[in-house]
Formats: structure tokens, C-alpha cells, sequence
């Protein structure tokens, strides 16, 4: 019985003494080269012309029966579409975005429960157009083609490949964060080292111009439908760490 307590005793001893070397080594001082340095922030900016439109245009028609508000539908969007390319759209740059049929109701006061009164058919597609000069007079085609049932949704302005424009930024960016970084250093009378770290963000919003209906009626316009493209920033923020010498 004794020498089981004299084990058991130098189990305890044991168990201690590692819990005491463990506690030691969580104790030790943590080295964060990351926190060391000097820590800037740069950005670039570059301003384009947009060479990409897009539109969202569609038709919507209500009938009593499903079969007539599909059938008008479908023939006004193949008017619509015959407009497009007439204006030198592609096929490839008319994508269907969204198609619906829905029900149309009203509420009957006698019978205390809506009532169908008929069914409204909307199909809507994106349009690319690649010449930014004839925007104006295809919004203005497609909306003969499509008469009352035309709809325009708005207009997008962007760039088809901003891959350049990004490039041109991020070089500002890091150059604006070169500066900074060799300014503090300067300052500081500390010599700037080789970077240690790198993170962009990127910032590019088309413009979107919303279209107004009412000037979607009648016939084409001697003169078309002014739209103007503007221009587009592209941004690029980068966050750099330097090493000092």
C-alpha cells in the first residue's frame, strides 16, 4: 500500500513539472514581422471612354388568354429583334435575361375574391452594342418595332476590356504607395528595404442611365434619341508593407 502511494505521488510530481515547462513556453515573447516596417497605402486612378453599351430591353402584352397575350408577345419580340439586327447587332450580343407569364386580377367586392381579368406576358433581353454612336438611333428602332409594348429598362456604359486600364491604375497605385512609403522613411532617417507585402482592391462601376418610356412611342425621330456615354473611372487601392534597412 505504501509503494502505491509512492507512485502515485510521483505521477503528480511528473504531471507538474510539464504542465510548468508547458506554461513556460507559451510565456515566450511572439515575433510578428508583420508589424514591423512601414505599413502605406497607394491609389491609381485612370479615366476611359466607355466603348460598350448595354441595354435591357423588352415587351410586355395583356390579353384574356394566355394563347393571345403569347402569341402578340412573341411577334413584337421578333420585330424587336429584326431592329436590332438591322442596326448591326449580332446574335451572340442578344441574350433573354428574363420571360414571364402571369396572371392579372382584381379584386370583386360582390364576391369578396380576386377575380382573373387576364394574363400578362413580358420577355425581356440584354443588348450589347458596340458602336456607342448608334445607341440612340437603335433605342429608337426597337421601339417602333416593339409600339406599345416596348419596354426599355435602362442603359449601362462600361468598358469590354478593362484589362489596361487596370494595369495603368495599379502602376499609379504603386508608385503613390512607393512615395509615401520613401517620404516616411526619409523622415524617420531610416533607409526604406525591399517590400514585404502586397493587397489590392479594385474599384470599376459602369454607368447606368435609366430611359424614359414616354419617349419609347410613336415613330422614329428625325433627329435620334440624344444619349451620351460619358466617361468611367477605374481604381485600384493597394495596401504595401516595406522592410527598413
Amino acid at each position: 500500500m505504501k509503494k502505491l502511494w509512492l507512485m502515485i505521488a510521483g505521477v503528480v510530481v511528473l504531471l507538474a513539472s510539464l504542465v510548468m515547462v508547458g506554461c513556460g513556453a507559451s510565456t515566450a515573447p511572439i515575433s510578428n514581422n508583420q508589424q514591423q516596417g512601414i505599413w502605406v497605402s497607394g491609389s491609381g486612378k485612370v479615366t476611359v471612354t466607355p466603348d460598350l453599351a448595354v441595354i435591357s430591353v423588352g415587351i410586355q402584352d395583356q390579353e384574356l388568354t394566355v394563347a393571345d397575350a403569347q402569341a402578340k408577345a412573341a411577334g413584337a419580340m421578333d420585330k424587336l429583334i429584326q431592329a436590332l439586327k438591322a442596326q448591326g447587332v449580332v446574335d451572340k450580343d442578344i441574350q433573354t435575361t428574363s420571360f414571364t407569364i402571369s396572371q392579372v386580377t382584381r379584386w370583386d367586392n360582390d364576391r369578396q375574391q380576386s377575380v382573373v381579368i387576364g394574363y400578362l406576358v413580358s420577355n425581356t433581353v440584354t443588348v450589347k452594342i458596340r458602336d456607342i454612336s448608334k445607341v440612340g438611333t437603335t433605342i429608337d428602332a426597337v421601339a417602333v418595332a416593339g409600339g406599345d409594348m416596348i419596354r426599355v429598362n435602362g442603359i449601362t456604359f462600361t468598358v469590354d476590356d478593362p484589362t489596361s486600364s487596370y494595369t495603368n491604375a495599379r502602376a499609379k497605385a504603386m508608385a503613390d504607395a512607393k512615395a509615401k512609403a520613401q517620404q516616411m522613411a526619409d523622415l524617420s532617417g531610416v533607409k526604406l528595404g525591399k517590400v514585404t507585402y502586397i493587397t489590392e482592391n479594385n474599384n470599376f462601376t459602369p454607368i447606368y442611365q435609366a430611359y424614359d418610356m414616354k419617349s419609347a412611342a410613336g415613330p422614329v425621330p428625325a433627329v435620334s434619341t440624344p444619349i451620351s456615354a460619358g466617361e468611367l473611372d477605374v481604381t485600384v487601392t493597394v495596401q504595401v508593407a516595406y522592410a527598413l534597412n
